[in-house]
């Protein structure tokens, strides 16, 4: 349900004075709002049960009538346009609270929303991995490993960068293989790299091959976010970004069995 705000009001009543103010079907008053109508000595009524003419935030009031010895009336002051929307509630803000960043556009919410809390993921993740390229290639590391970790911030960048501008994101390979490629290898390690599923990650593999099963466990945190935040009712929103999320944690698995075959070696 809408609210309306005693900002909302006092850009919409600021040029008028009337003697009730009726509340549109579906929408309520916060109660600053109510207590500042009160204060002007303006009766709160329902839509329906108004008696005297009405004032609501979609109609201007008529100008009266004038004689022609009258002075002309002032012009009205246009309406202040609200800076910001609260995404929750639907109220108007001339200034951001602190408490709050943006969704999309000018539309904010609290700055702990499910939403604010995946991209927060999102960033660490995306450090996360320009941390393990820079160990990587410090240490002379596989240049192979260094670019399919670049593939995949890349990916992330696209995630973020559609999440916020609210655009659906589309991406048919990562690491060079194809959605079903990544479900076949994934699948069947043994088959493709001659590792056996589900080797768990001991330190005598090297601090790669640690790096990565980092990462693949940050991903899917990261996924565990996203399913949080695009949660609505029964269903989720934003598929796109949770099934691609999905997609990268079995490409970090991929990675991990590449290392273990021997096709990160130095100098590849």
């Amino acid at each position: 349900m809408k609210c309306i705000t005693e900002d909302a009001l006092r850009c919409e009543l600021r040029a008028t004075e009337p003697e009730c103010y009726v509340v549109p079907a579906g929408k309520i008053l916060t109660p600053a709002a109510r207590e500042y109508l009160q204060s002007r000595k303006i009766k709160i009524v329902k839509e329906g049960q108004q008696t005297t003419p009405r004032i609501v935030a979609t109609e201007v009031p008529p100008m009266p009538e004038v004689t022609m010895a009258a002075p002309a009336p002032a012009p009205a002051p246009a309406p202040i346009k609200p800076k910001f929307v609260d995404y929750e509630t639907g109220a108007f803000y001339m200034e951001k609270p602190e408490h709050m960043t943006h969704l999309v556009g000018n539309v904010l919410v609290v700055k702990n929303h499910p939403r604010i809390l995946f991209r927060g993921k999102l960033d660490s993740l995306q450090s996360a991995v320009v941390l393990a390229q820079v160990d990587i290639h410090d240490r002379g590391g596989s240049q192979a490993l260094i670019d399919d970790l670049g593939d995949i911030l890349n990916i992330l960048r696209e995630i973020m960068r559609c999440d916020v501008l609210d655009e659906p994101f589309q991406m048919d390979t990562i690491i060079g293989l194809t959605h079903a490629e990544l479900r076949e290898q994934s699948h069947d390690p043994q088959r493709f790299f001659g590792v056996k599923a589900m080797v768990l990650p001991d330190y005598t593999m090297g601090r790669d091959f640690a790096l990565l099963n980092q990462l693949r466990t940050d991903v899917r945190e990261t996924e565990v976010a996203a399913a949080n935040a695009f949660h609505t009712g029964a269903k989720y929103t934003r598929g796109d970004i949770i099934e691609e999320l999905n997609r990268m944690s079995s490409a970090m698995h991929i990675m991990m069995c590449r290392y273990l075959a021997g096709q990160y070696q130095t100098g590849n």
